[in-house]
């Protein structure tokens, strides 16, 4: 028999997108896999849509709200699969995602090899979404994977993996202290203890781009912040426990540098440990580039306007544009999906 595949989905006020995620997850082209879908003490019609589904196999529970992590363990806990595939609930797998990455994992018959895929961004409609390649879509070590990510500030989607059960079993539970950034800081876990990361081609997930009130979105709450900070600290506990070295070094300098902006204006003590931390490894940890600065785009404007119409102008333009396409690509969807009930 082939390897059983879980498919895990924690959700939370997903009533939107919950359907789409559980579809694609019935599609797979492996047949066999089990989908377990986690209510996390949803307010909305997310628990009522899930439920059409059970009739197709889908596991459904619901818990009080205590966060994603929480969410994903508790998925875990249930589940009976060879291999783990993470999904949020506004995310979507290609029907042969899983498919492609076990016809590697199969014959190779190593459990300690993690899998990964490519992953697009979109909004609604999945083809329509934009793969761009980045430098970890490669066959590579956990050491040289971990160094790119953090000083190229570069990253995995989650649901791009596909892990087996010993490497998840290593890597231990998702860490529910965090509210961002929990994929980040568990993978890295994950990457500790495989012994390579294996990039499949072809394999594909679609990331639904993030809205204001989505978990991923970096929106400057203290909250955030603080889990921020907490995973940052073990990305490079964790990076040190692999290599300790010059280069290293240099990589957790311009990780630090790169996160430092986001907590500049309203936490001054993190910032503080941040270039203290940066000065312990031999480095210097300041700003790339001073927060107020004007984009080429913008500093046009500052001699015609004024300086404060153009910074007005670089913070909310961008987003009025992005609310313009997001609106427009909802409304071609659902003008398909009226034509095309499946989809």
């Amino acid at each position: 028999m082939k390897p059983l595949v879980s498919i895990l989905i924690p959700a939370y006020n997903s009533e939107e997108w919950v359907a789409g995620a559980i579809r694609s997850a019935l599609r797979q082209t492996w047949p066999n896999k089990e989908i377990i879908v986690v209510d996390d003490g949803s307010q909305d019609a997310t628990r009522a849509i899930a439920e059409k589904y059970l009739k197709e196999g889908v596991i459904l529970v619901s818990q009080k709200n205590q966060g994603a992590s929480a969410a994903r363990n508790k998925a875990f806990s249930l589940c009976h699969g060879d291999y783990i595939q993470w999904l949020d609930s506004d995310d979507v797998l290609a029907p042969d995602k899983i498919a492609r990455q076990m016809e590697f994992a199969m014959p190779c018959n190593n459990k300690k090899i993690l899998l990964a895929s490519e992953w697009g961004q979109f909004l609604y409609r999945t083809k329509r979404a934009n793969f761009v390649r980045t430098a970890l879509w490669e066959d590579l070590s956990p050491l040289e994977w971990l160094i790119r990510k953090m000083s190229l500030n570069i990253w995995m989607q989650p649901g791009s993996w596909l892990v087996s059960r010993e490497l998840t079993e290593a890597a231990g539970p998702w860490d529910e202290r965090l509210s961002f950034d929990d994929d980040g800081e568990y993978f890295c876990r994950v990457l500790l203890k495989s012994d390579s990361v294996k990039f499949i081609r072809g394999a594909k997930v679609f990331y639904r781009v993030a809205g204001p009130a989505s978990l991923s979105n970096f929106d400057g709450s203290n909250k955030k912040l603080e889990s921020a900070w907490i995973s940052i600290q073990l990305h490079i506990k964790y990076l040190h426990q692999m290599e300790d070295s010059e280069r290293t070094r240099q990589a957790v300098t311009i990780y630090l540098r790169t996160w430092l902006p986001g907590f500049n204006h309203t936490r001054p003590d993190i910032v503080n440990e941040m270039k203290e931390m940066g000065r312990s490894l031999g480095g210097e940890v300041k700003m790339l580039e001073t927060v107020n600065e004007l984009r080429w785009k913008f500093a046009w404007m500052q001699k015609i306007f004024g300086r404060r119409f153009a910074c007005w102008a670089q913070t909310w333009l961008p987003r009025f544009k992005h609310r313009t396409i997001r609106s427009w690509d909802k409304t071609i969807f659902r003008l398909e999906k009226l034509m095309q009930p499946e989809l």
